[in-house]
């Protein structure tokens, strides 16, 4: 499962070294060299002439730096490098590394979009100590955006629900799963998307795990629940298709468990299944 390695230790002032990791975006793509998915050097990162103002410190892998950044403008890219999104680098890189790559991501992301205040317009600088913008005009204070999401496999005796959703970014049967509104627990987040997408009523919610997911800041909360009644009734703006899969149906293809949501259907995956 996607995770941050143990050897990353972030950080909100710049280290110097004079071959950081750069993490550069454009659009919510990434910058690589290709074929062997290699990041731009500091050579090629100055060359592109990346603003200074657009980089922001991001950590240290094994003792090495790690900075982010973003373009305004799509730079000219000499032959061999390409940008590319995040979900196509599955597999094709490192999962500590891709790691990385997603906390580099929601922080770029998060440092474009607030270099201006919010609530005056005035600009913004970084604040000491931590990975936050202030206004300089009226000090109004901008974290990192996180959105926390309810992710939950259904059980009823030795099934489980799982569903199709209508725009999925691929098109598999996955445990619900919804963003949470203002002024909700995780808990009444899980009984109300259960029910208004399904229609069917669950207890015994169980904690299961959790994971950053960068697409493009959520915080995905895993859990479990036991069926309590109801007939499965989809909201058909949401959801396709849900149904129970049991010992005897034919289950979702297996896949490489980058995502919180592989993880928890393998680990209620039958035998054989």
């Amino acid at each position: 499962m996607l995770q941050t390695p143990a050897s990353f230790t972030s950080t909100f002032v710049q280290h110097p070294d004079p071959e950081p990791l750069s993490f550069l975006f454009y659009r919510g793509q990434l910058l690589v060299r290709e074929p062997d998915i290699a990041l731009p050097d500091a050579a090629l990162v100055e060359r592109l002439g990346m603003p200074e103002h657009n980089l922001q410190p991001l950590g240290l892998l094994n003792g090495r730096y790690c900075r982010t950044g973003w373009f305004d403008a799509e730079p000219a890219l000499p032959q061999g490098y390409a940008w590319r999104g995040l979900r196509s680098l599955f597999g094709a890189i490192g999962e500590p590394l891709l790691a990385v790559a997603g906390r580099a991501a929601q922080i770029a992301e998060w440092a474009r979009t607030h270099r201006f205040c919010g609530a005056c317009g005035g600009g913004t600088a970084l604040a000491g100590g931590e990975r936050c913008f202030k206004c300089v005009n009226c000090g109004h204070v901008a974290y990192p955006r996180i959105s926390p999401a309810m992710m939950v496999l259904i059980r009823k005796g030795d099934s489980v629900l799982m569903a199709l959703h209508q725009a999925p970014a691929v098109q598999r049967f996955v445990p619900l799963a919804g963003f949470l509104e203002a002024g909700e627990s995780i808990e009444e987040a899980i009984h109300r998307e259960v029910y208004e997408e399904v229609g069917l009523r669950v207890h015994n919610l169980r904690y299961f795990a959790s994971q950053s997911w960068p697409f493009p800041h959520s915080l995905m909360l895993a859990f479990t629940a036991d069926y309590l009644d109801g007939e499965i009734r989809v909201d058909p703006s949401e959801i396709a298709e849900a149904r129970w899969f049991g010992p005897d149906d034919e289950w979702p293809e297996r896949v490489a468990q980058i995502s919180i949501s592989s993880v928890l259907v393998d680990a209620h995956r039958p035998p054989g299944r």
